[in-house]
């Protein structure tokens, strides 16, 4: 078994367990759980520092697992997904099946189908949406890469993936855009 695959089952076998984990993702690098699992996702908002009604971005591995997760999915949404050329993230109205912590109180979440091998891979495996929040205490730079990584943030969750550690290359948060139930289109995030 490669060390790839090894980094992947470990990283599925701790979120399935409840427990948090430390991630390479399309962007920055991020702290993850499994996004059903709300004592998971309590644990990632006190890693972090983060008050809870800061909603958490959810990574997924494919458009079909959109409608598993959002009641009605308006049309602009699958063309913002198919279109997006960068990794961009979507909140949506209507969520379901997701852990408390990660729903807006007006109902929303954040979706962002990833096309990094290592987080979609991740998603697949999970066969869910796995929680994605930069790797920092809220307020601080984001983690672009390994080596941005607290010494408190790495010892603070259950499971430090291998895979990219070595990476030196910049790295930007997603993309942000919320979608109104009037179809009314909001950039929260360039």
């Amino acid at each position: 078994m490669s060390k790839y695959e090894k980094d992947i089952k470990e990283a599925v076998r701790v979120m399935k367990a409840g427990g948090v984990i430390l991630y390479p993702t399309d962007t920055v690098w991020g702290i993850g759980c499994d996004a059903t699992n709300s004592e998971a996702v309590k644990r990632v908002y006190e890693i972090k520092r983060r008050e809870d009604s800061k909603a958490m971005i959810c990574l997924i591995d494919s458009d079909a697992r959109i409608s598993r997760y959002i009641r009605n999915v308006p049309d602009v949404a699958w063309d913002l997904f198919s279109l997006a050329t960068k990794p961009t993230t979507i909140i949506l109205d209507g969520a379901q099946g997701l852990a408390q912590g990660l729903v807006a109180e007006d109902g929303s979440v954040a979706l962002r189908i990833t096309q990094e091998e290592f987080s979609k891979e991740l998603c697949y495996r999970m066969q869910k949406p796995v929680v994605s929040t930069s790797a920092n205490i809220s307020g601080e730079p984001a983690a672009q890469n390994y080596r941005d990584i607290t010494p408190e943030i790495l010892q603070a969750v259950d499971y430090v993936c291998t895979s990219r550690r070595n990476e030196h290359e910049p790295h930007t948060p997603s993309s942000i855009i919320k979608l109104a139930p009037d179809g009314e289109v909001k950039i929260i995030r360039k």
